[in-house]
């Protein structure tokens, strides 16, 4: 049994809300039981100077935790960022922009 009380093979309840702030180019909050992720998407018409004229984009990715999102309290995110959340980042980029 797990600390939620749900069994070894139950998945957790999924909801997903879109549009969920409404200040940039799209954002949707899910919730997995009690996780949250919040997904935005900021859209410029400036790109990287080597892609300059060929008609494609670039698609860049971060990754955050909250401080109290975790078990035991998370050092706030400063300038300086954790290995663990730059590898995230950069997976997530590299998987979103894969075709």
């Amino acid at each position: 049994m797990r600390t939620d009380n749900r069994a070894r093979d139950q998945l957790r309840d999924v909801q997903i809300q879109c549009h969920f702030t409404k200040t940039n180019g799209g954002s949707v909050l899910i919730n997995w039981g009690s996780t949250r992720v919040l997904c935005t998407a900021l859209l410029e018409q400036a790109t990287m100077p080597f892609l300059t004229g060929t008609g494609k984009g670039w698609l860049t990715a971060e990754y955050a935790m909250l401080p109290s999102s975790t078990g035991s309290r998370k050092k706030r995110e400063t300038l300086k960022k954790d290995g663990r959340g730059v590898e995230i980042s950069r997976l997530i980029g590299r998987v979103l922009r894969q075709r």
